[in-house]
């Protein structure tokens, strides 16, 4: 921003003037709101009142250029002083050039001020596109002022500090210094060359980057801090506590990187909302239980009564939703553990085939649908790719434990249900990928038809090309690296088993950025380090299971409780009988779509099959509130479309156990119906 020297003064005069002379005339305001005057209106009192305002003003900046030319002649005294060393010389004026810039911003304040008068007195009361302009302006001034105002109060900070070393410094050149202090000085010089090394200038390098936006904020200081205690704003600002800001949207921020990385921080509010999740999930787990609902259940209760639309006392909500994903990637590790390759091999036709039918057949009833009930083709496919999706880690929990029948001739139906799950895992991905075209085709930014659907062929085919090369990966591992590091884990980790959750955990981990590299979803490549574990034969598949899974059990709780915080009762209590409806109707449709497309899928031996695997795949998969946020982000969906998604979804999923008990209770042979139970 240009800042205003004196001749603006005698630019903006003829303004000034202006302002006097037409303080009269009552056209003054022009197009401007016309305000009734009563019978008490002092007009001609307008004129002094004006006419002293400018006098003060124009006192005002004669005074200042005043002191500017004495702080100019300082500066100059400053630099000729030769007893003065070259860093003293720096300091003081670099002092007097603070002292500069703050009384021609003052003066720009003053002259931004006049312009937005004038800008609103030619303006028009009825054009709102007008005054919101001004009206961003106004705040493009004040956060570009605010800014230098926060690199002003930085620099005198740092001009303190330098005063107080040089007072500090005085001191010890006029006593002799003892041997400790020696020491202690050497260490506060070596602590500032420290600071100097890992701080990172953040803010400066950051403003002027394109696409950073400058915003007011609140800062809220952390309610346990004292009131009675009087501390300076320094004190604060370098108190070990935790800071939150809020900025104008209501978007609720936690310190992530501290200034001074030297000091150990914690984030208190991530560790009060972890402790509460964990004492309020064992009633409600205890409680699901004794009326005989999986626990599960209680983990999603617990989410409700803390979040949002119950106590509201989860602070960090991000950072448990963050917490809770590693509970979805143990989820899938532990299931790839129990996933056997030689009966894979038997539905792995059913279980790529079944899927891909089922997801054509919602967006094709999605579509119809949608053209009944006018809505944007675009939305029909999303809604209808989302609901398409089941739930991984639910369908997991049901079949961790089960012990399923191997006659010859039948079809394991936990290897084909895993199965089709691997495959929406992949579609998932696909989705994801999709999604940046749909973006497009909603805002009609596509060119064709045909460019569409060559755009969209040349995803399929990526995604194709990424699953080829996360195969052939797991290829080269299984082939050349899971045997001899399991066999190390194992003779590493007796008597120490946190080697083996280590080594496993690395492992999953290590995977999980292969497929997130090659453009596949995060949790197939969980589910395929479980599998290449369990190639390795049961004994070693038993060791890992019995070190990972108290890991798995604590942050799948923190998982269904994250999804309890995306659920509002008082929306579903308003809209209860529309959500029944569709939630009755997605759930019939997907169950009847998966029985028919398995009963052309299965031989003749093994349908009874297909009602178990069709319960296991009627609900909606957690997976769809991710897409269903970015969608509403990218403006895809709407808010009520989303609203309407996540109940759905929710409401699914506390339907799908009493399916499947009722499935399996029905038609699967009674050898397995108490295990799966």
């Amino acid at each position: 921003m240009k800042v205003p020297g004196r001749s603006h003064f005698w630019m903006w005069l003829p303004f000034l003037q202006l302002l006097v002379s037409g303080a009269e005339q009552e056209g003054v305001a022009g197009p401007a709101v016309e305000l009734p005057r009563g019978r008490g209106a002092a007009v001609p009192q307008r004129r002094p009142w004006v006419l002293d305002g400018c006098r003060r003003l124009s006192g005002l900046l004669r005074q200042k250029a005043a002191v500017l030319n004495k702080l100019e002649d300082a500066i100059r005294a400053v630099e000729r002083d030769a007893s003065l060393s070259d860093q003293e010389k720096l300091f003081r004026v670099h002092t007097l050039e603070i002292f500069q810039k703050e009384l021609n911003e003052s003066e720009n304040s003053v002259f931004q001020a006049v312009h937005g008068l004038q800008r609103a007195l030619q303006g028009d009361y009825r054009d709102v596109a007008n005054m919101k302009e001004s009206s961003r302006q106004r705040l493009e001034a004040l956060r570009e002022a605010a800014i230098k105002e926060e690199t002003e109060y930085v620099e005198l900070l740092a001009a303190e500090k330098h005063q107080v070393e040089a007072l500090k410094h005085t001191q010890h050149r006029n006593k002799s210094l003892s041997l400790l202090d020696e020491i202690l000085e050497d260490v506060r010089r070596a602590a500032d060359r420290l600071e100097l090394e890992i701080e990172e200038h953040a803010f400066d390098d950051n403003k002027s980057v394109r696409g950073v936006n400058f915003e007011a904020v609140l800062r809220v200081e952390e309610e346990e801090a004292d009131p009675q205690q009087n501390l300076s704003r320094r004190e604060v600002e370098e108190d070990l506590g935790l800071s939150m800001l809020i900025d104008s949207q209501n978007n609720q921020y936690i310190l992530t990187r501290p200034r001074d990385a030297t000091i150990p921080r914690a984030d208190h509010h991530l560790i009060k909302d972890l402790v509460s999740i964990v004492m309020l999930s064992l009633p409600c787990g205890w409680l699901c239980t004794t009326i005989g609902l999986p626990t599960m259940f209680g983990y999603i209760i617990c989410g409700v009564l803390l979040g949002p639309s119950g106590l509201n006392s989860i602070k960090s909500i991000v950072q448990v939703e963050t917490l809770g994903e590693f509970g979805v990637f143990f989820t899938l590790f532990l299931v790839g553990l129990e996933f056997s390759p030689e009966k894979l091999r038997k539905v792995w036709k059913i279980s790529l085939q079944g899927p891909c039918y089922m997801t054509l057949l919602m967006v094709a009833f999605g579509l119809v649908w949608g053209h009944l009930l006018q809505i944007r083709p675009t939305q029909s496919v999303f809604i209808s790719a989302c609901l398409s999706l089941s739930s991984t880690p639910l369908v997991s929990k049901f079949l961790v434990g089960s012990a399923r029948s191997d006659k010859e001739g039948d079809i394991d139906y936990g290897a084909l249900l895993l199965g089709m799950l691997v495959t929406q895992d992949v579609q998932l991905g696909l989705f994801i990928a999709i999604l940046p075209t749909l973006i497009q085709a909603g805002a009609g930014a596509h060119a064709s038809v045909a460019m569409e659907a060559l755009r969209l062929l040349a995803l399929v085919g990526q995604v194709l090309f990424s699953l080829a090369a996360v195969l052939l990966v797991c290829l080269l591992v299984r082939t050349y690296l899971v045997g001899p590091y399991c066999r190390k884990l194992h003779v590493e980790s007796k008597g120490n088993k946190e080697i083996l959750v280590l080594g496993v955990s690395a492992f999953t981990f290590l995977m999980l950025t292969v497929t997130e590299l090659l453009g596949v979803s995060m949790e197939l490549g969980c589910f395929l380090a479980g599998a290449l574990v369990s190639s390795q034969g049961h004994a070693a598949a038993e060791e890992v299971v019995s070190c990972v899974e108290p890991v798995r059990d604590f942050l799948a709780i923190v998982f269904f409780a994250s999804i309890g915080l995306h659920v509002f009762p008082t929306f579903v209590l308003y809209e209860l009988t529309v959500l029944l409806v569709l939630t009755l109707s997605v759930v019939v449709m997907k169950f009847v779509l998966a029985a028919l497309v398995l009963s052309l899928l299965l031989p003749k031996t093994s349908q009874y099959v297909k009602w178990i695997v069709a319960a296991g795949l009627a609900q909606v998969s957690e997976f769809a509130l991710v897409l269903g946020s970015r969608a509403r982000r990218a403006r895809v969906i709407s808010r009520e479309v989303y609203l309407l998604i996540l109940s759905v979804t929710t409401l699914s999923l506390l339907l799908a156990p009493l399916l499947w008990r009722a499935a399996v209770a029905r038609c699967a042979p009674r050898p397995e119906r108490r295990s799966s139970l």
